[in-house]
């Protein structure tokens, strides 16, 4: 990486993985052309980082329940609105006369404000807006990011003016149309306890006290990581080597109501190692937090647990727990059933012998999974959260979560900590969560999981999720490394994923179609970067992954360039007789590593 500039208060940086470079004869002047700020070989890598000391307060006005404008008055029923955000002044402190030493002025010029527009056609992004603000459109997501180091002390307006903008709709008004302003006070959001939420303000009329309206606005609070601080020393967030597609193992070596080795339980150590065995180049599995806020894999929001009927040994009832609700130690007491299992045969349940090893223990930690599976094979790390349905029903029953910031501090802690050389993609369905792991750190890239238009699943309530086509808008928008495609959706236009490619993102597939062998390969020939699917053991035999083939062929090569270096001395057998050997010198670590992640 390297360059950078300051615009609106806000660093950009450059970042490619190679510096840039100039040469010259000592002491001769030397006229260089370091090229043009963010293109490097032609290729656009500029970034606005990731979130240090300042804080980011999204505001978003949508359509993905009903209309977020609602009037009241009978004048305006009919009209159509333009909106502008604008940042009116820094909220007064009164109490403590060491805030009023506090330049306001600094708490003016450290806060920005961008606003974004996402549509299943495309995105815009602008650091300014008109005069009379953006209307609302029902297939459109508006979107104002407001970064501040003093998040608890802004007042934010929006000005609502009449489309038709052909005459004053009260005399005297600087701009024609104006009808009302509302008004919010970010102490407001920090006061409710939450990090993302909905707030509803009224809309005053320009020449009264009466209120017209009210507007429903959609927020989230971005905090930086608390007690780890990221550098710049690796950031693969946008960055993927091109490779033949990946082969990516479901939940390990596969869903265990999928696959045909039901003895291996999905998201364990030992599916894990036994996609690893089988030659999967990442490995998929769900993480999110216990109870005691320990980061375990597990897939659904649900579990459940057995209850005996008296007298009755033979019949056993299952309680649906919440897996948020179970500390880390109680979870490993537990037999795995599927939540989807209730009503069934229950044979394992009754089954009392307890002689099952660790390595197929149920709920794993996060941190475990680090320490057992070799680094070679990636980690491809689904984040699961909370999510709201078109039909206002919760997946899972489960309505209630944990504080978004400290979730995913917790988490992407444990990642960075323990994420050696490994390469390691996020995913997340929540496009909330994706944007926060964007803009919290800069190391690992995160992919936009999508279902798109299925019968198979419910319809989701954010219009943001709800078609591939808006999911990729989205993934520019926010400078993700690209999306996670249905394979069903994609099955139906195989053109999308050559369109999310041709905008720069990275592809991949999930869902039960890629476990026909002919899917796969109709994926395949469209350049899809990972395939996730269940029976990655039964297509292949043990085997090393792409990475390690690559490693090993690498270092294959260095070894044959130092041998022909030197006919008479061999680094790699017998040792040398004569002078110390000098040719392995500086070798430990020069096979190049493309590790964060990225690779694929």
């Amino acid at each position: 990486m390297d360059d950078n500039y300051c615009c609106a208060d806000r660093c950009y940086f450059q970042v490619s993985l190679s510096q840039r470079l100039f040469s010259g004869a000592k002491g001769l002047h030397q006229n260089i052309d370091d090229g043009q700020f963010g293109i490097y070989n032609g290729v656009n890598c500029v970034d606005s980082g990731w979130l240090t000391c300042q804080t980011e307060i999204r505001l978003r006005l949508h359509y993905s329940k009903v209309s977020p404008v609602s009037i009241s008055k009978k004048k305006f029923k009919k009209s159509r609105f333009r909106i502008k955000l604008t940042l009116e002044g820094v909220e007064e402190e009164e109490d403590d006369e060491d805030d009023e030493l506090r330049s306001s002025s600094l708490h003016k010029m450290t806060t920005t404000l961008e606003i974004s527009m996402i549509s299943a056609n495309a995105y815009q992004s602008r650091h300014s807006q008109p005069e009379c603000g953006y209307a609302l459109e029902p297939s459109r997501w508006t979107e104002y990011s407001i970064q501040t180091m003093d998040p608890e002390n802004l007042e934010l307006t929006f000005e609502f003016f009449e489309e038709e903008l052909r005459e004053h709709v009260v005399h005297g008004d600087v701009l024609p149309g104006h009808v009302g302003t509302a008004c919010l006070l970010s102490s407001c959001l920090s006061e409710s306890g939450k990090d993302n939420g909905v707030v509803t303000l009224p809309i005053m009329g320009r020449n009264s006290r009466n209120t017209i309206g009210k507007v429903r606005v959609d927020y989230l609070v971005i905090r930086p990581i608390q007690g780890l601080q990221c550098d710049m020393r690796s950031s693969f967030t946008k960055y993927w080597k091109k490779r033949s597609t990946l082969d990516v193992g479901h939940r390990g070596a596969g869903s265990s109501q999928t696959a045909k080795h039901h003895r291996v339980k999905e998201n364990t150590i030992a599916s894990f190692k036994s996609a690893a065995q089988h030659g999967a180049a990442f490995i998929e599995f769900d993480v999110h937090l216990s109870k005691d806020s320990i980061p375990i894999v597990y897939h659904d929001m649900s579990c459940c647990i057995s209850t005996k009927k008296k007298n009755d040994n033979n019949s056993l009832e299952l309680i649906e727990v919440p897996v948020k609700d179970l500390t880390f130690n109680q979870l490993q007491l537990l037999k795995l059933v599927d939540a989807t299992m209730k009503g069934n045969d229950h044979k394992d349940l009754q089954d009392d012998d307890d002689d099952e090893i660790d390595e197929h223990q149920p709920f794993p930690s996060l941190s475990q999974i680090f320490q057992v599976v070799p680094e070679d094979v990636g980690f491809n790390i689904e984040l699961k959260w909370i999510c709201l349905l078109k039909d206002g029903t919760w997946y899972d029953n489960v309505s209630s979560y944990f504080n978004m910031n400290t979730y995913l501090d917790i988490i992407l802690s444990c990642v960075l900590e323990r994420g050696g050389k490994r390469r390691i993609v996020f995913s997340c369905f929540d496009p909330d969560i994706c944007t926060m792991v964007r803009q919290k750190q800069n190391k690992y890239p995160i992919l936009f999981l999508t279902q798109g238009i299925t019968d198979a699943y419910p319809e989701m309530m954010d219009i943001r999720c709800q078609t591939t086509q808006i999911a990729i808008s989205f993934a520019q928008s926010e400078n993700l490394l690209g999306i996670s495609g249905h394979a069903e959706d994609l099955l139906k236009s195989l053109s999308i994923i050559g369109d999310a490619k041709s905008k720069g993102l990275v592809v991949f597939s999930w869902g039960e179609d890629n476990n026909n062998p002919e899917n796969r390969r109709k994926l395949r020939e469209q350049g899809l970067d990972g395939l996730i699917y269940d029976s990655i053991c039964d297509d292949k035999g043990e085997q090393p992954n792409i990475f390690k083939v690559e490693e090993e062929h690498s270092l294959q090569e260095v070894i044959t360039e130092e041998t022909l270096k030197s006919s008479t001395c061999s680094c790699y057998s017998v040792p040398c007789s004569t002078a110390p050997c000098t040719a392995s010198k500086g070798q430990t670590g020069s096979v190049e590593s493309d590790s964060g992640l990225s690779s694929s």
